[in-house]
């Protein structure tokens, strides 16, 4: 009998197909734990570290014997460790736990943004023995989404975030200008709040069409300003998606018509005003042409009795 040690446990290797499958499945695990890309470890229930790869120590910059038989607790807060205590009953209930967000401190005192997924690592009788994690530096998504947050936040377009109910997540100071809301009174509210009832059911149809095609172009809302004013607009948003790529919201532009609509106004006021003076044009050239033609009619009814008194005076001589 011989012993071969994984996941910080001893297993037992005696003759027999199904011991010696086993077995061999739970080396083919320790393979690829060791050569993932990822950190990824394997902890018991009470989150000590039972195993981990050197993507962990590369993340933490701890060598493999400060992370191996170390709880948890020891890289992040007391907060996160509670909260991944919650995670570790959820792996159990539910046998998955996804994006669990943890701060861990590394060697250097640097704390690490990570997102966690994890799943139950089970005995043979099926039964939750502890949990195999992988962790995701979040570091330059944290940076990305920092750079996005500062675009959104310094762009000159009013621009705002919304989930997929229509609930306002952030908007910037340029949305504030055009409705007249402060921050606090945009955010966490509904979009329907500032339109009206058939532009929500309009709105509701392009965020379907911003998780289907990814964008909406051209929608017109009107939202009422917080003086009462309808303000005409178009949105264009597209798809907010998570890590995973799955869209979870929308990031929409507005742009304020009101200018717009007064230059097709003034359009269609000097468009007016330039056929009424065409007709009034028309009516003073019929008349001078009426006029002309009454004269050369005169002209020629005068040439016509200066020739009849011509020929009556030649027939007296």
């Amino acid at each position: 009998m011989s012993k071969h040690s994984g996941f910080g446990t001893k297993r037992v290797m005696v003759e027999g197909r199904g011991t010696d499958t086993k077995s061999h499945s739970s080396l083919r695990a320790d393979i690829i734990i060791a050569n993932a890309p990822d950190p990824v470890f394997v902890s018991d229930l009470e989150g000590k570290i039972l195993q981990a790869n050197d993507a962990v120590s590369q993340l933490l910059g701890f060598r493999q014997d400060e992370v191996l038989e170390q709880s948890l607790s020891r890289f992040i807060s007391p907060e996160e460790t509670r909260e991944f205590t919650a995670a570790l009953r959820e792996v159990v209930e539910r046998g998955v736990m996804r994006n669990v967000v943890l701060n861990p401190r590394s060697a250097s005192g640097e704390v690490i943004p990570t997102s966690l997924n994890a799943s139950a690592l089970r005995d043979p009788h099926g039964r939750a023995i502890g949990v195999i994690g992988i962790l995701r530096d979040m570091r330059e998504l944290d940076k990305a989404r920092a750079y996005a947050e500062s675009l959104i936040k310094n762009a000159p377009d009013p621009v705002f975030v919304s989930d997929l109910e229509g609930k306002i997540l952030q908007a910037n100071d340029a949305v504030s200008a055009l409705l007249g809301f402060r921050p606090d009174e945009l955010i966490e509210q509904s979009l329907s709040r500032f339109i009206s009832p058939e532009e929500t059911r309009e709105f509701t149809a392009a965020l379907r069409d911003v998780v289907e095609r990814g964008v909406t172009r051209n929608a017109r809302l009107n939202p009422r300003s917080a003086s009462g004013e309808v303000i005409p607009t178009t949105l264009n948003a597209s798809a907010l998606r998570d890590p995973e790529g799955k869209v979870i919201g929308a990031i929409g532009i507005f742009r304020d018509m009101r200018a717009y609509e007064q230059v097709v106004r003034d359009l269609e006021r000097s468009k007016s005003e330039l056929q009424e003076k065409i007709l009034d044009l028309e009516k003073f050239e019929e008349v001078v042409v009426g006029r002309e033609l009454k004269m050369i009619a005169l002209e020629k009814e005068l040439e016509t009795l200066r020739k009849e008194v011509g020929r009556l005076r030649s027939g007296r001589v």
